[in-house]
């Protein structure tokens, strides 16, 4: 099969002076800053710059005279352990000496309220403090769609709530989800340990382009706003029909679901409708992210998985955040073949050649491959360049050899 390289022009909005404006936005928020212990929210994903982010905000709440500390927020992420909690957010470079902070790890919650799917918890030492400030990025959920989907509120409500409230949220199932959300968000602002949040927007290269500091009492309101503004960023196929879509690594660092749903169409809920596009036949997964630290949830959302995917699944951590969210087709194990190169070749001999698409993963999607009759199509689209030269398929032991020097 000959390839062609597309690089797709997405929205590109880098913020330079993160710490500057990281200041100038805490600043202009009106926060009463107590005189004592912050925490700050430090969650499983792998958002650009966030190290920064993080340690710019406890330099200002320093220069007010709060003393803050980190706290892992993640819910039922990485075996949900004290131990396995500060571990994922120490791979992604937030650690004591960086953040010249101290991080307090803790599956302890105390209970806040409770709603109709269950009890309400908020972490021990977030509940201890004097106030929390909540750091997250605002973005689509890849489980369901509504005024406030995936940043500040559900950072509060599942993130803060450690394994206790992310069950309660998840009992809701998919249908439920938003409107739990905001009821779970309002118990968390009404405990008055909330100070304030800092809102992070990501541009289509999944750079930090926005910083929105809030009170905590126009959260909800702001957070929804946010939320519209960020589709405007929001990177996706440029093509709504493949027969074959083949994503170079999966993982929690990328999506929620290893694979972001809203990139690939496909939610993986029973009784839930896939989304109307993109329509993608057929889906094979080649790696597990390092970063993910054997987490693979959403890999039931791939059709075909290599055998060294398989062999990264750390299947105690997978279980529980599946059986937390109840979505457990997401876990399910996909058709297996041995290597890259067995698997499309498993693929093309049952498929065919034709609307193929090789990603490096569901959040870098500037730079592609395409079969050449994609090429041909994609070579009118406004928004791609495609390149001259024919790229053959070329493997080294097995694994795919593309070159895809994402931003």
């Amino acid at each position: 099969m000959l390839l062609r390289h597309v690089t797709q022009k997405l929205v590109s909005r880098p913020l330079k002076q993160i710490r500057e404006e990281v200041f100038r936005q805490l600043e202009g928020a009106g926060l009463q800053v107590p005189q004592g212990d912050v925490a700050l929210t430090a969650g499983s994903r792998g958002i650009a710059s966030i190290p920064e982010i993080l340690r710019s905000c406890g330099d200002w709440l320093k220069e007010q005279g709060a003393s803050p500390f980190l706290v892992p927020a993640m819910g039922s992420h990485n075996g949900a352990t004290a131990e396995g909690q500060r571990a994922m957010i120490e791979s992604l470079g937030i650690t004591e000496s960086e953040m010249e902070m101290p991080i307090r790890a803790s599956m302890e919650v105390v209970q806040i309220g409770e709603v109709s799917t269950g009890p309400v918890f908020m972490d021990r030492h977030c509940y201890e403090s004097a106030g929390v400030l909540v750091i997250n990025r605002v973005k689509l959920h890849t489980c369901f769609a509504g005024p406030i989907q995936s940043g500040l509120t559900k950072m509060m409500v599942v993130g803060m709530g450690k394994i206790r409230s992310a069950q309660t949220f998840h009992s809701a199932g998919a249908a439920g989800m938003k409107q739990m959300l905001l009821e779970m968000g309002q118990f968390v602002l009404d405990s008055g340990r909330i100070l304030g949040g800092l809102a992070i927007l990501e541009d289509g290269y999944d750079q930090t382009a926005e910083l929105h500091a809030i009170p905590a009492a126009q959260i909800l309101q702001r957070e929804a706003e946010l939320l519209e503004h960020h589709r405007s960023y929001f990177p996706r196929l440029p093509v709504d029909d493949l027969n074959v879509l083949i994503v170079g690594a999966i993982g929690k660092t990328y999506s929620g679901t290893g694979m972001d749903t809203n990139v690939i169409g496909r939610r993986g809920i029973q009784g839930f409708e896939d989304l109307e596009s993109p329509r993608i036949r057929v889906i094979g997964a080649l790696s597990l992210v390092n970063a993910s630290q054997g987490n693979a949830l959403g890999v039931g959302n791939a059709d075909f998985i290599t055998q060294r995917l398989r062999d990264a699944i750390d299947e105690r951590k997978t279980l529980i955040n599946t059986l937390t969210t109840g979505d457990m087709d997401r876990a399910k194990i996909p058709a297996t073949v041995g290597n890259d190169e067995e698997l499309i070749q498993t693929i093309r001999d049952r498929y065919g050649d034709q609307r193929w698409m090789f990603i490096p993963n569901t959040l870098h999607l500037d730079q592609m491959y395409v079969s050449g009759d994609l090429a041909e199509e994609l070579a009118r689209h406004s928004q791609c360049r495609v390149g001259e030269q024919t790229v053959s398929l070329e493997f080294s032991e097995g694994s795919l050899k593309l070159d895809f020097q994402c931003t």
